[in-house]
């Protein structure tokens, strides 16, 4: 099995909606992943991705097929040297490592590609597998966010995980 993270395709979206329309997957993203997800959505999904310069957004590839997406969300203002890490995985894929190795490559290319001083996560409390990954990669949990977030007309806790660049290390003053 060859996994490799590379910009979206136009003919991914007949992958996408395959392994994305999935209410598991749905529960833990937030509210502008659809669900059901259409090939339209995928569609109009790789159309906004493939426009943003640099390529921040990537397939989550397996033998030439996208089973997930993973991205980096570079902050702006005060906040310019921090990058969001978001991604998601087919659920024919869980448990398999396959997530931790992604969100590997997204602190790597953070750090080493875009020279970010931070990288941050957010995840839903009662995605542990999530908040696990996050960890096996060196990210600590910073604070939870009682009742920060709103899914599916339920009030639910958000975790923020963090790690800081090593090698970008300067005086906080």
């Amino acid at each position: 099995m060859n996994v490799i993270l590379r910009p979206f395709e136009l003919a991914d979206c007949k992958s996408l909606p395959k392994h994305a329309n999935n209410r598991l997957i749905a529960e833990n993203l937030r509210d502008r992943f659809p669900y059901p997800y259409t090939e339209m959505d995928a569609i109009q999904f790789i159309q906004i991705v493939s426009n943003s310069h640099p390529t921040t957004e990537f397939a989550i590839d397996i033998d030439g097929e996208a089973i997930g997406a993973a991205g980096i969300l570079l902050k702006e203002d005060v906040y310019r040297q921090n990058g969001e890490i978001g991604y998601w995985l087919s659920q024919d894929y869980w448990g398999k490592g396959i997530g931790t190795w992604v969100v590997g490559e997204l602190v790597r290319k953070a750090f080493d590609e875009f020279k970010l001083h931070r990288v941050y996560a957010e995840v839903f409390e009662k995605n542990i597998a999530s908040a696990r990954i996050l960890e096996k990669n060196g990210l600590v949990k910073e604070a939870t966010l009682k009742n920060a977030i709103i899914k599916n007309g339920v009030f639910q806790n958000l975790l923020i995980f963090s790690i800081i660049n090593p090698n970008n290390l300067i005086d906080v003053v």
